[in-house]
């Protein structure tokens, strides 16, 4: 770790890397953000060796963003440490207290919130979360104070009510009855416990392979047959898959 601290003080010093001392929170957040989302694609994989290279890559982000602050006078690398530290501890109570049993992960999260400014059960969900999960973390927040639907039914009505508004809107009112109907589905996924992030990751990669597959199948015509012949190829791939079953 110290190692690595230290190729970063260096990198951005006076005779460090002249694209890394132009850096900023701002424009490096983006590469946080992809960072994060190649460790995703590596457990997805099941990719050890990746994983350990993508996990790299994303604490050097951490690190690169400590680094700026501490440039700033406001915090480095150890005051994220020790605030992450007291964080963990502070809400295992059952393990690093006194306490004889938990008061839950979200009541405990809940009671840091309270003493906050902004007080809303919607308070902390990130703006820049992929909008799916912002979608569910939203839905899961209201739903902590009583905001929620009993059971899926509820949400699969809504998702039947706002096909119909779709098909009645405007075109100055389609991007948010498409929206609308977008949220509703993660409410019944949520609903039905599944996590919608995963599923539409999943429902990307598998269409992506079977369209690879009639691209294969077709040798280099595809763009040229018709939508009932890729259709066919379509129905191959799906068959395909259904006798060798690949990894999700």
């Amino acid at each position: 770790m110290e190692r690595l601290l230290a190729i970063m003080a260096r990198l951005r010093g006076p005779d460090g890397c002249e694209w890394d001392r132009a850096q900023s929170w701002s424009t490096i957040a983006p590469y946080t953000i992809e960072e994060a989302y190649e460790v995703a694609d590596a457990i997805e994989r099941d990719d050890a060796s990746d994983l350990k290279d993508e996990l790299g890559d994303l604490l050097l982000q951490v690190v690169f963003h400590s680094r700026i602050a501490e440039e700033a006078d406001l915090f480095d690398f150890a005051d994220v440490a020790a605030a992450i530290s007291d964080k963990m501890e502070r809400r295992h109570p059952h393990i690093f207290g006194n306490a004889a049993t938990s008061a839950g992960w979200e009541t405990i999260k809940a009671a840091e919130r309270s003493g906050k400014p902004d007080g809303s059960a919607l308070a902390g969900v990130a703006a820049g979360l992929p909008a799916l999960l912002r979608a569910e973390k939203l839905q899961k927040r209201a739903a902590r104070v009583g905001f929620d639907w009993p059971d899926a039914d509820g949400p699969r009505a809504k998702i039947a009510e706002e096909m119909d508004e779709i098909s009645a809107a405007t075109p100055e009112t389609l991007e948010e009855e498409v929206g609308d109907l977008l949220f509703a589905a993660v409410n019944l996924a949520r609903h039905l416990g599944v996590d919608s992030e995963t599923a539409l990751r999943r429902a990307n990669a598998k269409f992506e392979r079977r369209f690879r597959a009639m691209e294969d199948a077709a040798a280099g015509t595809f763009p040229f047959l018709s939508l009932e012949q890729q259709e066919q190829l379509w129905q191959g791939a799906k068959q395909a898959e259904s006798k060798a079953p690949q990894p999700r």
